[in-house]
């Protein structure tokens, strides 16, 4: 009865995904001011303005004017990319 045993085969740990890039920081022009990412209205300083939309699409965040948010409401709030509207 002096039999060895192996012990029992450990099951592999599950891979872990890949951690997300960050996202970048929103777009700016030479002049530092932010731009919008549809029609490239920009503003007047560095700071994105509290009534344009901030989204993160394929881990860039990016940023669209009041005018661009308001024409293009239904998509957003269906939350489809940009690229779709």
């Amino acid at each position: 009865m002096d039999e060895e045993t192996e012990p029992p085969e450990q099951p592999e740990p599950p891979e872990q995904p890949e951690k997300p890039e960050r996202p970048e920081r929103p777009e700016r022009s030479a002049a530092g001011s932010v731009v919008c990412a549809r029609c490239g209205t920009t503003t007047e300083g560095d700071t994105v303005p509290v009534t344009w939309l901030s989204s993160v699409e394929d881990g860039r965040r990016l940023h669209f004017c009041e005018s661009c948010a308001r024409l293009h409401i239904r998509a957003i709030e269906s939350r489809l990319d940009s690229l779709w509207w």
